[in-house]
């Protein structure tokens, strides 16, 4: 059955919460009133799609998901600009998360679909969207087996949630640069596993890396390729930059790398300006030589959530590089300003990204 705009059924809460001052907004841990919720079965397909009141799942112990980890999840956002609420490339959050479905046996969403049910929600709860510098509505898509079964297999009841939640500026005094420290003893992930899906245990794997930067005095890890643990893949939950001597190199995508929408973004950009760009693969070695040789100019991280995150230090354990004497770089503060100007509407966007709910 295809599912359309009038079969969304609308239950709004009784009870609306009070919404906190911008200056108050951290992140992820502020919801709006409602959220969205379809439900799919192997037999009707995708059904039941409705607007309800952000309130706890009830779940039973068994609930599959909870064993077995058939879990995904998206990250978008959604901003006012020229008073009208956006979102930026939202079709390609959604045909990711078809991806990251297909790779854990989970059933994929209709995007057109998806993007319809999103927009009516975002304008149920567009008051919640923040307007203050830097803050946006975060959005968190997710889907997980629903099947109350302990046999290993793939479910046959799924839930697919929309959540919203107001988030405030990453970088409150500006973009500041983190200290990164170099895993080269657990791995993410590797070739042919789940790395390029965004699959909740693929970020419960990498806790145990981030608990052991932050006890060194590091805010990320930098992992390492899981067969080699040679080339550089992600910082934490983000993609990499770096540039040296004055190009461009990002680590191309290899099965075991997420996809990035804000790292598509960031080379599109680049090219649009008339850098140079290379998706390849970077050797640990490559890059610590090129510090040596003066070559490393800036690191940057890209993701949803801090669309850019400079990186002043790298540790291998051994020995520490310092990036551009610990101050944020004329590159990183360039690229931020462009593609945040395009997300707010206050710059010009030659790729058509900002999609308006009207």
């Amino acid at each position: 059955m295809n599912l359309e705009l009038k079969d969304i059924k609308i239950n709004l809460t009784k009870n609306p919460k009070q919404k906190p001052e911008d200056d108050k907004l951290g992140f992820g841990a502020i919801f709006s009133d409602h959220m969205f919720i379809m439900d799919w079965n192997e037999e009707k397909g995708w059904y039941n799609p409705r607007i309800e009141e952000y309130a706890p799942i009830a779940m039973a112990p068994s609930l599959a998901a909870l064993h077995y980890g058939q879990s995904i999840f998206e990250g978008m956002k959604a901003y006012i600009a020229n008073g009208k609420p956006v979102l930026f490339r939202p079709r390609d959050n959604f045909e990711r998360l078809n991806n990251s479905a297909e790779r854990l046996a989970l059933p994929k969403v209709d995007v057109d679909f998806a993007l319809t049910a999103l927009s009516e929600l975002i304008k149920v709860d567009k008051e919640w969207i923040p307007t203050s510098e830097g803050t946006s509505l975060y959005i968190r898509p997710f889907m997980f087996g629903c099947d109350e079964y302990l046999g290993v297999k793939a479910s046959s009841n799924v839930k697919f949630i929309i959540i919203l939640s107001p988030s405030g500026a990453y970088f409150k005094g500006g973009l500041q640069p983190n200290k990164i420290f170099v895993e080269d003893e657990y791995v993410r992930a590797v070739r042919g596993g789940t790395g390029y899906a965004k699959a909740a245990g693929n970020y419960a794997g990498s806790l145990i890396g981030q608990n052991k930067a932050a006890k060194l005095g590091y805010a990320q890890t930098l992992w390492l390729d899981g067969v080699e643990q040679k080339y550089v893949e992600e910082v934490g939950a983000m993609n990499i930059f770096f540039k040296i001597d004055g190009k461009y190199i990002t680590p191309e995508l290899n099965g075991s790398i997420l996809p990035g929408i804000t790292r598509d973004s960031i080379i599109k950009l680049l090219k649009h300006n008339g850098e140079i760009v290379e998706e390849r693969k970077l050797s640990i070695n490559e890059l610590y030589e090129a510090a040596d040789n003066g070559k490393l100019e800036e690191v940057f991280g890209t993701g949803t959530a801090a669309v850019i995150s400079p990186v002043g230090e790298l540790f291998d354990g051994k020995k520490k590089i310092v990036i551009n004497d610990f101050i944020t770089g004329e590159a990183a503060t360039k690229i931020y300003n462009q593609l945040t100007g395009i997300q707010l509407g206050k710059v010009e966007d030659p790729f058509g990204w900002l999609y308006e709910i009207k």
